[in-house]
C-alpha cells in the first residue's frame, strides 16, 4: 500500500515538473517572440476585385498561388451578390497587385484597372480585443460554478474545494496557451472553442475527483459506526 502511494506521489511530482517546464517555456516564448496569431488577426494587406459574376474560391486560390506562391492567403466572397472577391495576405506588393488583376481579367473577361483598385492596410488585432467579448460570460459562468463547488463539496472543505478548482483551472489554461506558444499553433477562430473545451474537461476531472473523495469519506464514516 505504501509502495503504491509512493509511486503515485512520484508520478504526480513528475507530471507537475513537466507542466511547470512547459508553462515556463511558454512564458519565455510569449515574452520574447510572442504568440503566433492567425492571418485574420495579423497586420496585413487586402484587395477587393469586382468580378461582376459568380466565381469559385478554388479558381481565385489557383491565381493567388501563382502570384504569391507559398504565402498564406484568405479569400472571401463579399457583397450581396457574392460577385466581389476579397484577397487578404501578409503583404501585397504593386507587382503582385498588377499580376492578380491581369490574371483575373484573363480568367473572367473583366477590365479591371490597377489605378482604380487600392490595396488596403489592415492593422493587427490585439489579443485582449479577441477575448474581450467572452470575458463577462466566462466570469459569470465561473462564479456560478464556484458557488456550486462550494455547496456540493462543503464536506471536503469549502476553501479547499474552491482553491483547488481555481488553481487547477488556471494551470490547465496556462498549459494550453504555453503549448500553443511552443508549437506555434496560430491564435485564431478555433482558440476560444479550444479554451472552452479544456475548461470543461478540467471541470469534469475536478468533479470526478471530488465525487471520489466524497465517496471515500462516506465509506470511512460508515466503517467507523
Amino acid at each position: 500500500m505504501e509502495k503504491n502511494k509512493q509511486k503515485m506521489t512520484n508520478k504526480t511530482k513528475i507530471i507537475i515538473a513537466i507542466i511547470a517546464v512547459v508553462i515556463l517555456a511558454g512564458i519565455i516564448i510569449t515574452l520574447t517572440i510572442g504568440l503566433n496569431f492567425d492571418l485574420r488577426y495579423q497586420e496585413s494587406k487586402s484587395i477587393q476585385l469586382y468580378l461582376e459574376t459568380d466565381f469559385d474560391i478554388s479558381d481565385i486560390k489557383q491565381i493567388t498561388d501563382e502570384v504569391m506562391p507559398g504565402e498564406k492567403v484568405i479569400i472571401q466572397k463579399v457583397e450581396v451578390y457574392e460577385d466581389t472577391v476579397n484577397i487578404t495576405a501578409k503583404d501585397i506588393t504593386d507587382e503582385q497587385k498588377q499580376s492578380l488583376i491581369d490574371k483575373v481579367n484573363e480568367k473572367y473577361g473583366t477590365e479591371l484597372s490597377a489605378d482604380s483598385i487600392a490595396v488596403e492596410s489592415i492593422p493587427n488585432t490585439r489579443g485582449r480585443d479577441i477575448i474581450k467579448p467572452y470575458i463577462a460570460p466566462f466570469v459569470i459562468a465561473t462564479l456560478i460554478i464556484l458557488l456550486y463547488m462550494a455547496i456540493r463539496y462543503r464536506k471536503l472543505g469549502v476553501i479547499k474545494a474552491l482553491v483547488k478548482t481555481v488553481v487547477v483551472s488556471v494551470v490547465a489554461q496556462a498549459t494550453l496557451l504555453s503549448v500553443m506558444a511552443i508549437t506555434r499553433i496560430p491564435i485564431g477562430i478555433v482558440t476560444i472553442p479550444l479554451v472552452i473545451t479544456v475548461y470543461l474537461l478540467t471541470l469534469v476531472g475536478l468533479t470526478t475527483y471530488f465525487e471520489q473523495q466524497l465517496a471515500k469519506n462516506k465509506k470511512k464514516e460508515e466503517a467507523g459506526k
